[in-house]
């Protein structure tokens, strides 16, 4: 099941994704989720963020193609940052190019939505407390991240974590192909198979360090390849049995 979150009139609303439009949904899915009798064509709805996480927590190094592309060593345990709730856009949207930096960057990653409060569970437990899976650019003010020598200003800008286009509630995160393009071209390749500290471990370990909140987002790291954008570009993160978000490069105001 595909879930969105979209603006119908002024009023933002949830439903399920179908091949033909969109079946409203009544209140949250983070409770029951309860269809309604109304029906929406796509193409007469904004989408919006999937959900709207209190926060967003991140892993650094992730994958062993990104350490070595970094120089990074590989963590013995996850390596967990956190980036706003303000920082959160949705697909279509513009990612805004700050005046401060001279190198901004794509991190495609596989984004895990929990569903309900999660606090200290284990790894086997971990599954129960997810609503489902998106996509997640990982968007970093590069030069700001070397200068500053931790990364919350270089994550943490307005409109700098892209997510969407749907929340996949039917899925298996354990080896799904991740893709991220530039103007159509392919710059990062992975399988999720290939994350160092994979999903479960993921929720488990990070609700040990803090209590996570119905809609909040675990960002599972970006693969090698990383690379800038430029005003004017398209960039695409695209995973297996979730879709495309797409987000267009533009100059700060």
């Amino acid at each position: 099941m595909k879930l969105v979150r979209f603006t119908h009139g002024q009023k933002a609303e949830y439903g399920i994704l179908l091949s033909d439009g969109i079946q409203g949904l009544e209140g949250s899915p983070f409770d029951t989720i309860r269809t309604t009798n109304q029906y929406h064509r796509t193409s007469d709805l904004k989408l919006l963020p999937p959900c709207l996480p209190s926060k967003i927590v991140a892993l650094g190094v992730n994958y062993h193609s990104h350490g070595e592309e970094m120089d990074h060593r590989i963590p013995a345990e996850p390596l967990i940052f956190i980036k706003p709730s303000t920082s959160v856009i949705g697909t279509e949207d513009n990612i805004v190019y700050p005046a401060s930096s001279a190198r901004v960057d794509y991190e495609g990653e596989l984004g895990v939505v929990i569903k309900s409060v999660t606090r200290q569970v284990s790894k086997e437990e971990a599954k129960d407390y997810i609503l489902g899976y998106t996509c997640v650019n990982d968007v970093t003010a590069r030069d700001l991240q070397s200068k500053d020598k931790q990364w919350t200003r270089a994550k943490g800008f307005d409109t700098f974590c892209p997510l969407g286009p749907c929340i996949e509630t039917e899925l298996d995160p354990s080896d799904l192909s991740l893709e991220t393009c530039l103007n159509g071209e392919i710059k990062q390749q992975t399988r999720t198979g290939l994350l160092i500290f994979p999903v479960f471990e993921l929720v488990s370990f990070i609700s040990h360090v803090m209590t996570l909140l119905p809609g909040d987002v675990i960002s599972t790291g970006t693969p090698g390849g990383i690379g800038p954008m430029q005003p004017g570009d398209t960039v695409e993160v695209k995973i297996e049995g979730i879709g495309t978000l797409r987000n267009y490069i533009v100059k700060s105001s």
